[in-house]
């Protein structure tokens, strides 16, 4: 298994794991599920944060494109199958 780390200018954690036959990109966003989507579209990963009357849109490139979505307490996890 193989780890990266990233922290964004607010302190959030994002990780990044490659198994033998996949990869998760793991974010610990701290927001309820009701307030985030995911959208795929190729090997790009676009989340949406909607929270009161603020919204933020980030574009994720991700390392290929058959990926699934979860959220379970404020942690998103995408995974892609190598």
């Amino acid at each position: 298994m193989d780890t990266q780390q990233f922290a964004g200018g607010n302190e959030r954690f994002i990780r990044r794991y490659e198994y033998d036959d996949s990869w998760v990109i793991a974010a610990d966003t701290g927001l309820p599920e009701e307030d985030l989507s995911v959208d795929i579209v190729g090997a790009t990963a676009i989340v949406v944060v909607e929270s009161g009357d603020r919204v933020t849109e980030t574009e994720l490139e991700l390392p290929g494109e058959d990926a699934s979505v979860e959220t379970n307490n404020g942690v998103l996890t995408i995974t892609v199958q190598k």
